[in-house]
């Protein structure tokens, strides 16, 4: 079994690459944006499929989720919740955060279209 501390340990490194595949999608969305308007008719319907709604929602969360993490390290950094307790709870405050954050990221951002 897997102890929660390892696994969010090892998913804050995955999400740090996921972050920058999206940040690399969001790049192109730009750089089309930019260029032309087929170009931008392009990426436009691309992010608009399933799979591309899918792949925003899973940048979100992982954004969420490296940012969060970030802050829990950065308490960590200034020896703040290094005790097994706390390190637990912040945890799972982490990822109740990143699940809330996400879902109100997307719910806002779908009301606004």
């Amino acid at each position: 079994m897997v102890r929660l501390t390892s696994a969010l340990s090892i998913f804050h490194r995955i999400t740090g690459v996921a972050v920058g595949t999206g940040t690399v999608v969001m790049v192109w969305w730009l750089v089309a944006a930019a260029t032309s308007d087929s170009a931008f008719a392009l990426v436009s319907w691309f992010l608009g499929t399933p799979i591309g709604y899918l792949c925003l929602f899973g940048w979100t969360g992982t954004l969420w989720y490296h940012f969060l993490n970030g802050i829990r390290h950065m308490a960590w950094d200034i020896g703040l919740g290094y005790e097994m307790p706390a390190v637990r709870s912040s945890g799972k405050a982490m990822l109740a955060g990143t699940v809330i954050l996400t879902v109100l990221t997307w719910v806002f951002g779908l009301a606004a279209l």
